[in-house]
């Protein structure tokens, strides 16, 4: 992505005029995002238009858990029997009203699938959940798979990009 570059959420980052155009994730970025990074319940990474410095998208990254039983079989009779694994969770993910259309998502999706590959944390896989069809679709075109009992759950396992 020439022009563009991922890193940590600062204070540098100016916020206030992001738009993705759905309230509760504008007033997520704008409002709560840094909180809780400073409480340490999720890293929110911001894709940077450098030529702008503007925000051209975000995402964000926390710690999490799945139930053994709710994932696909395979996967699950390798790990060992306890009752949840840990995974990364994708929380947030929004690109800004600007820059959508220009397939900036997928630059930002696959930073985060990087990213939590690479985590430190030992984790089995990525998973989101969909806020409509629409991201699930979007989610399911990049090869992550639904699982589990509830509904737009989605998985994706590192191992198999």
């Amino acid at each position: 992505m020439p022009g563009f570059i991922v890193e940590a959420l600062s204070s540098k980052h100016d916020r206030a005029s992001f738009s993705c155009g759905i309230e509760v994730l504008d007033r997520y970025f704008k409002t709560q995002a840094t909180q809780d990074q400073r409480r340490r319940l999720a890293n929110c990474y911001v894709l940077m238009d450098e030529d702008k410095n503007k925000v051209a998208g975000f995402y964000t990254l926390s710690a999490g858990s799945v139930l053994l039983s709710d994932l696909p079989e395979d996967l699950a009779k390798r790990l060992p029997r306890y009752r949840s694994v840990p995974v990364v969770r994708l929380g947030r993910f929004a690109v800004d009203q600007t820059y959508q259309g220009q397939k900036l998502g997928a630059s930002i999706l696959w930073d985060a699938v990087e990213r939590a590959s690479k985590s430190e944390l030992m984790a089995n896989a990525l998973v989101v959940d969909a806020k409509d069809d629409k991201a699930q679709n979007f989610y399911l075109h990049f090869g992550f798979i639904e699982f589990g009992s509830l509904p737009r759950r989605l998985l994706f396992l590192p191992g198999k990009v």
